[in-house]
């Protein structure tokens, strides 16, 4: 799923990959951001701010309600009922906030797995998502249903396009729904002059014309350095680069000039306004340095490293972009970042790829595989799997939380087996070594994740926005049970959920909405009944469980005493409206730090 945005005049000659979309998410100023300064403690001048609700859910088991939450200077104090606050508010001068005496406030939110750089630099392309997905300012992409849609789509951002030196990047073209690859002779079709480029839906795949291969450089050898390099019938480039490290080698130029701080800070404002009125109070980035480790860092302080941000930011880094950076001092470096993290800024752990995407199929199946097999086919990330533990093996015996994006039931089972040699070798206790996405899995994977110590963040939209796609290629049974959440918690594992921004749109009362239901987008049939899970249970994998898989839960996730007093506001309790209309519980507010954002204030566009 991709960002859904207004198309009007105005967004259509504003298409180039050297600028973003201001109709969306930029301002049409060309002013840069002020650089921000490191985020310091709130001030503590002794007052204490309480804030009084209907209810308030904190996720701690032994104190599961209160009615008023104390806060100083930006942790909470205490929580409970008026009364069961007294022996601070004896000590300390106070003020009752009682804005929302009538609302619900859970924890707030934690996006557990996201991409506020080259996510949010996607999600500011022009769009040719399948699924409509909300805009933080204005009306929602509609979306295109068919592939002559998206073609025409595209040929009008490159009709837009005025500049003839000037790359088209659209975003969003979702592979399976679409009938299958873009190639070069397809594109050609639209412009043999213009360089178009077309990132897919999942971010892993990208498919290119001539004229944009040409201005890259691009020549069959690359065919011979990355795997997901399509050549055609005449041995020649055919447009097509599946797979992460081919795109990412294709974009890297243009994202690193995306990557300038009138750009991409405001690309990630868009990101952070969509996800505050959701609710979100705390985000992740799990791919820092794939481009520009530099640069990235600039983005995340300037973004993030202020207390005027929506969010917390937990950065995970990218091992090879480190190893590629630094060599042999690759995890010093990233144990340098580490000590220098504050509270608006964490980076926490190191992240690794097994196989590759679940949106396009480029996820490694086990027997039987895909059903068209000479359609698709998966792509593992290493050349075998003593390579894949070798390339973990100093990160974890560095004490590392290592991250890894593994998709297809084949490449989870390479990653549990990595777990299983690198415990053999080093045996950890609280690792937390999580597997990221776990698509498509078995009960027999769940219960190997348990006995190995390691945790799972899923992505819910992998069977609610891909249930009734994808049961014609890898089979209905394995279609419907993808995202198993059931059977790993009934394991015994802790269990995580997230949107893999820009995969889905960040959003956690509509991902507690698919744990609970598993309806199909299309189809609106229950897929994999026996895999859904309570409300209670889900609201953990959005919360404290989501802090949990990212090593932060004695910071956020819940509302305990001494922890960051970061909450969402609701218009209901999710837990006792209709399962049916979880998803449509009004977000009201975000409190960050003690600090209250409305979510009115951030559906206008950054001046």
């Amino acid at each position: 799923m991709t960002r859904n945005v207004s198309l009007g005049t105005l967004a259509l000659v504003l298409v180039l990959a050297g600028g973003p979309l201001p109709v969306f998410a930029q301002s049409t100023s060309s002013d840069q951001p002020a650089a921000a300064q490191p985020a310091a403690a709130p001030s503590d001048d002794g007052m204490v701010t309480v804030f009084t609700a209907s209810k308030i859910v904190t996720m701690d088991p032994g104190w599961p309600e209160a009615t008023a939450v104390a806060v100083k200077g930006g942790r909470i104090l205490s929580v409970g009922t008026l009364q069961d606050l007294k022996p601070w508010l004896d000590k300390y001068p106070h003020k009752i906030d009682r804005q929302f005496e009538s609302r619900v406030i859970y924890p707030g939110f934690v996006e557990a797995h996201s991409h506020p750089v080259i996510g949010a630099t996607a999600l500011t392309r022009p769009p040719l998502s399948y699924f409509p997905t909300a805009n933080p300012y204005g009306p929602a992409f509609p979306g295109v249903k068919t592939r002559r849609a998206a073609l025409a789509k595209l040929a009008e951002y490159v009709a837009a396009s005025k500049d003839p030196s000037a790359d088209v990047v659209a975003f969003g073209f979702d592979v399976v729904p679409m009938g299958g690859y873009l190639d070069k002779t397809e594109l050609d079709k639209i412009s043999t002059e213009k360089p178009i480029f077309v990132w897919d839906a999942s971010e892993h795949f990208v498919f290119a014309n001539t004229a944009a291969m040409k201005k890259r450089g691009l020549t069959k050898d690359l065919a011979m350095k990355f795997p997901g390099v399509g050549l055609g019938a005449d041995g020649e480039l055919n447009g097509q680069f599946l797979g992460e490290l081919p795109t990412q080698y294709v974009l890297a130029p243009i994202i690193t000039q995306l990557l300038t701080p009138q750009i991409a800070v405001k690309d990630a404002k868009y990101l952070s306004d969509l996800a505050q009125q959701a609710g979100v109070t705390t985000m992740s980035e799990l791919a820092f340095g794939a481009i520009n480790i530099p640069l990235e860092h600039e983005v995340l302080k300037t973004a993030f490293d202020t207390e005027a941000a929506n969010q917390r930011l937990v950065v995970v880094v990218e091992a090879d972009s480190f190893v590629k950076a630094y060599g042999a001092n690759a995890t010093a470096e990233a144990k340098k970042l580490h000590d220098a993290s504050n509270d608006r800024l964490m980076f926490e752990g190191v992240k690794f790829f097994s196989d590759d995407s679940f949106l396009s199929f480029g996820m490694e199946m086990q027997n039987p595989g895909y059903v068209h097999s000479d359609k698709y086919h998966g792509v593992f990330m290493f050349d075998k799997p003593s390579d894949f533990v070798t390339s973990m093996k100093p990160w974890w015996d560095a004490n590392y939380h290592i991250h890894v994006h593994t998709n297809g039931n084949a490449g989870n089972q390479a990653t549990i087996d990595a777990l299983d040699a690198l415990q053999k070798e080093k045996p950890r206790f609280d690792h937390r070594f999580t597997f990221e996405h776990f698509g498509i899995s078995t009960p027999e994977q769940a219960r190997r994740v348990k006995a190995l110590g390691g945790v799972v963040s899923i992505n819910p939209y992998y069977v609610y926005a891909r249930g009734d796609l994808n049961g014609p290629e890898i089979g209905v049974d394995r279609a419907n049970t993808a995202a198993r959440l059931k059977t790993l918690t009934d394991a015994g594992v802790v269990v995580s959920l997230h949107t893999d921004t820009p995969v889905a749109p960040p959003r956690p009362l509509e991902e507690v909405w698919i744990a609970v239901n598993r309806r199909g987008a299309i189809s609106n049939k229950v897929l994999g009944p026996a895999e859904r899970v309570s409300v209670n249970k889900a609201l953990r994998m959005v919360t404290i469980d989501a802090a949990y898989t990212l090593g932060v839960d004695e910071k956020v996730g819940s509302i305990e005493a001494g922890k960051f007093a970061d909450f969402v506001v609701l218009g209901d309790d999710p837990a006792t409206v209709a399962p049916n209309a979880i998803r449509d519980v009004p977000v009201l507010a975000t409190i960050s730090g003690g600090r209250v954002i409305s979510t009115r204030d951030t559906r206008k566009p950054p001046q």
